[in-house]
């Protein structure tokens, strides 16, 4: 087998096979020679179909198959033989086919870039610290609180913070407009979720009034042709109903702590506090350590993988709004091309620390992270069951460790600066 390769741009290669013709034609006969034992041709009994009328038939596409299979399998070969690593498909091209002569075919790819990873000690990074205050447990319970409230009916004016359900319809110029009306429609007065103004004018109505709201659509509202534009709503309350919260006591019975325990539901709020600000400190230090070493190594990226990202991340977008599939090639590239060309070049850049650092998956780490894992769900037996079960399950466990040893070998070395932050600050940090 004759190999050349030609570099064709840093990534690019152009790679020149030759197949002997001996190795085609011998192949290509031998499978004329099985057809001809069993094909089916008007005129003959199966079995005798003369070997010449089966070769002018079949001869081209069976050369053209056999062929085929031996350009993918030289391929292979030739990239053991010259220790390439193409980076996504090859492009083949057949360049001498003719029979009786060896056969030669281009296929054209790109490689993975060389890296050489930058000194850690270059990087800087921000390492926060913070802790679950209780102040901040006595604002979860009542943000707990907020999210299971009631809302009951009362016989007084609306204000402020009150729902009120009312119906309602709205004209421009005494001409009804698509969505200006709806019935039974429950409002919070300061919400801030009807046109602006239209809450305000509401506030000291009571069931059964009946109020002409006026209000200006904003000139930036999204519907162009009501934009700018005067309506006036005609606006009959049903009821007015004020926030209930549920007391502490019963909090934790709906929560589902044993005997409404206070104090249990108290420590188990804390402890899922604890839990998520572990992961936010956790997954912000990452990111900052994974910005810093995409700055700090100016990686060349394979076309080919960025494409190959791109697709899926059109995917995943099209999974998470419950889209079909086949719709995902029709999201622009542009959507998703710098952060594809980043998950590229953080997979290289990680890639080629754990090689050089030689880092393995250690394996009392791989069960604590499934662990951890498993333990925001009901069952955590059950998904630690479903990982086990399956190795490809269990690579993307060990996955996570090696990035976890990786953050750890950076900052071993890199400039950290510990920064004190509150909960709130990290929780709500964008």
């Amino acid at each position: 087998m004759q190999v050349s390769v030609e570099t064709t741009s840093d990534l690019g290669r152009k790679m020149t096979i030759g197949i002997p013709a001996a190795s085609i034609d011998a192949e290509s006969q031998k499978r004329l020679q099985n057809l001809a034992r069993n094909v089916k041709l008007n005129g003959f009994r199966p079995g005798k179909v003369p070997f010449k009328v089966v070769k002018k038939r079949y001869g081209e596409s069976v050369r053209q198959e056999v062929m085929t299979e031996a350009m993918q399998q030289h391929f292979y070969q030739a990239i053991i033989q010259e220790k390439i690593t193409p980076a996504g498909a090859p492009f083949f091209e057949f360049t001498q086919t003719e029979e009786g002569k060896d056969i030669e075919f281009v296929a054209t790819f790109e490689v993975y870039p060389e890296l050489e990873i930058k000194d850690f000690s270059e990087i800087t990074v921000e390492k926060q610290t913070a802790e679950v205050q209780d102040e901040d447990l006595a604002k979860m319970i009542d943000t707990l609180r907020e999210q299971r409230a009631n809302w009951v009916e009362v016989k007084r004016k609306a204000k402020n913070d009150d729902q009120v359900t009312i119906d309602f319809e709205g004209t421009i110029d005494g001409e009804s407009f698509a969505g200006g009306s709806a019935e039974n429609h429950p409002l919070v007065l300061g919400s801030g979720s009807m046109i602006p103004g239209f809450e305000d004018q509401l506030v000291d109505a009571k069931a059964g009034d009946a109020v002409d709201v006026t209000v200006t659509f904003p000139e930036d509202y999204h519907a162009n042709d009501l934009a700018g534009k005067e309506a006036v709503f005609k606006t009959t309350v049903h009821k007015v109903s004020k926030k209930e919260l549920p007391k502490v006591g019963e909090l934790a019975d709906v929560l589902g702590v044993e005997s409404g325990n206070i104090n249990k539901m108290k420590e188990e709020v804390r402890k899922n506090m604890e839990r998520e600000l572990g992961n936010a400190l956790k997954n912000r230090l990452k990111n900052q350590v994974m910005d810093e070493l995409v700055k700090a190594n100016d990686v060349d990226v394979p076309k080919s993988s960025i494409d190959g990202e791109i697709d899926n991340l059109r995917k995943q977008a099209i999974a998470q709004y419950g889209g079909d599939e086949k719709m995902a090639a029709s999201l622009p590239a542009e959507m998703f091309e710098q952060q594809a060309k980043r998950r590229v070049q953080l997979g290289l850049i990680v890639g080629a620390i754990i090689n050089s650092k030689e880092l393995k998956p250690d394996a009392d780490r791989v069960e604590t992270q499934l662990n951890e894992l498993a333990s925001v769900y009901e069952q955590p037996e059950e998904v630690i069951e479903y990982y086990k079960a399956d190795q490809s399950r269990m690579s993307q466990i060990e996955q996570l460790v090696l990035e976890d040893m990786v953050i750890e070998a950076v900052l071993a070395e890199a400039k950290v600066t510990d920064v004190d932050a509150t909960f709130d600050e990290v929780m709500n940090q964008k």
